[in-house]
């Protein structure tokens, strides 16, 4: 058995264990001598011996032995990554690495390949919870819960699906002493291991459960993140919210969780998933079987163009995690959309129809002339099917028949400043001019009048969104939605998406809940998406909410 701090010499060759109530006892003493101690070296010492003597008494046989050691192991090592750290994050890497005055050997268990080599740590209890309003959610057990970050690889394909603020992760910090196993590494031993993936800590015949906290790294990526304010931009024709476009893990990808793929609306971002997807990953049995994507598109464009991109973004994460097409992942597929982005979901469930074609041209799409480039982004836009793998879908204020306030000055202001940053619809503006007589008359005017983007596109009387309107997310497709409704507001609905147009026929529930637009915060809409969530892929009851 190799000696560990709990061992002693008697004199005569022989090593004897130490009881884990002695070392238990030594531990703190050395945390009295660390509050005493005058100098910071003094302290740094001291918390950490009183440390790595209470881990190895955690393996003691008595229950109060055991707890007492695990409680007071993982006071101490916090008190020490305090002292050193100062207020601020450490950096640290696998290896021999100097903290403060002392020398000790990191070790990295299980942490996910996602991070990088050298990644600082954080307290979670440090990270404000200011972006999930205020929701923490974390699990008491054996050491400190931390945040590990990194910024993101730049050297394998999967590291474009990572956001570029950074790799935020959930991790446990604790110290030990040194193993034995090698004679010449006597350095303590400071563990960072991954909750999620090894959520238990072994220690002679005791396992101890990880404490834990997955919100910290969430809320720590969205106090960085910029994306709010390139939204907006975004929606008018900014360039920047376009370069961010694409699908983004919030958790490492696991080829046998289920994702759900969230689709935000017109100038949004993925900020309005905040509050559900902590939700989410705060729900143990959920966090198990599903894993969160988030997409990211730049909202300026009309519905067609918008599903091609969104199809695009999530085409391209899959070449990247599953090129052979066979995770169980691919399957059971979750999309959630928020207002134009539950129309984009719709859109991506359904079949499109000649009715849908004939709305915007007169002539059949083989008879147009232009660039090959062009013709063939406009097959793309306007002849689609079912996207494979997606069984559900989950509404939240989606404008199903469009949005009145469209019609406002708002969507008047945009048409006139977007239209001329839409590429796809350049493409299309270039098919009109060589093919005049091609193009349905209704469609002529309205690019005469103010073009067509994103809030042209949710008009009510929009021909082709008229037209796409009516195509329903294919058979076998389940699908929920939730609605919000606000005193007061005439006809009933959020503000901007009247009750009617967010109502959709064949939904297997419906709730509706008293919320402006933005339903997806609302705790009521929360609790039914979990709930939805839990019922998806087993037998259930048709419920729906008056």
């Amino acid at each position: 058995m190799a000696c560990l701090s709990g061992c002693a010499s008697t004199g005569a060759g022989h090593v004897v264990s130490v009881s884990a109530e002695a070392l238990l006892e030594k531990a703190q003493a050395r945390e009295m001598e660390a509050i005493r101690a005058q100098s910071a070296q003094a302290q740094e010492e001291a918390w950490l011996h009183c440390a790595t003597l209470a881990h190895d008494a955690m393996a003691g046989e008595q229950a109060a032995t055991k707890t007492a050691a695990g409680l007071l192991a993982t006071q101490c090592s916090r008190a020490f990554f305090d002292l050193v750290a100062q207020g601020a994050p450490v950096q640290v890497k696998a290896g021999r690495l100097l903290l403060g005055a002392l020398t000790l050997r990191v070790e990295f268990r299980g942490m996910p390949d996602s991070l990088a080599k050298s990644v600082y740590l954080e307290p979670a209890d440090q990270v404000s919870m200011g972006p999930l309003g205020g929701a923490r959610h974390h699990r008491a057990g054996f050491g400190v819960p931390m945040v590990a970050f990194s910024l993101p690889c730049p050297d394998r394909p999967i590291c474009r699906l990572y956001t570029p603020e950074g790799v935020f992760r959930p991790a446990t910090l604790w110290l030990e002493a040194p193993s034995g196993r090698d004679p010449h590494d006597d350095a303590p031993v400071l563990v960072v291991q991954n909750p999620l993936l090894r959520p238990g800590h072994i220690d002679g015949p005791n396992r101890y459960a990880l404490a834990e906290d997955v919100s910290a790294p969430f809320a720590q990526l969205l106090e960085r993140t910029r994306l709010k304010r390139l939204a907006w931009w975004g929606m008018i024709g900014g360039a920047e919210i376009g370069k961010r476009s694409g699908l983004f893990l919030l958790d490492d990808y696991d080829p046998n969780k289920t994702p759900i793929i969230m689709i935000h609306g017109v100038a949004g971002s993925p900020l309005i998933w905040a509050r559900l997807s902590n939700a989410i990953m705060g729900d143990a049995d959920l966090h198990r079987r599903y894993q969160i994507w988030h997409v990211v598109y730049q909202s300026n464009a009309p519905l067609l163009v918008e599903r091609y991109r969104v199809q695009h973004y999530m085409d391209d994460a899959w070449r990247v995690l599953d090129p052979g097409g066979h995770a169980p992942a691919r399957q059971g597929v979750v999309l959630v959309g928020h207002s134009m982005g539950g129309v984009i979901a719709r859109l991506l469930c359904a079949q499109s129809t000649p009715d849908v074609w004939n709305a915007a041209f007169t002539a059949p799409m083989d008879s147009l002339h232009s660039d090959a480039d062009d013709l063939a982004t406009l097959k793309h836009v306007f002849e689609f099917k079912p996207y494979a793998g997606v069984d559900e879908i989950i509404f939240m204020a989606a404008p199903q028949r469009g949005s009145p306030a469209a019609d406002g000055l708002l969507g008047r202001l945009v048409g006139l400043l977007a239209w001329r940053h839409i590429e796809e619809m350049a493409g299309i503006m270039r098919i009109a001019t060589e093919n005049p007589s091609a193009i349905q008359p209704a469609i002529e005017s309205i690019f005469q009048a103010g073009h067509i983007t994103s809030i042209t596109s949710l008009r009510p009387d929009e021909p082709v969104s008229l037209a796409d309107e009516k195509l329903m997310p294919a058979p076998g497709v389940r699908y929920d939605t939730i609605a919000g409704v606000m005193r007061g507001v005439k006809p009933p609905g959020d503000g901007y998406v009247p009750l009617s147009n967010a109502l959709l026929p064949g939904s297997a529930t419906t709730l509706i809940v008293h919320s402006d637009h933005k339903v997806p915060n609302n705790p009521e809409a929360i609790v039914d998406v979990l709930k939805i969530l839990r019922e998806h892929g087993h037998p259930h009851d048709v419920v729906s909410a008056p």
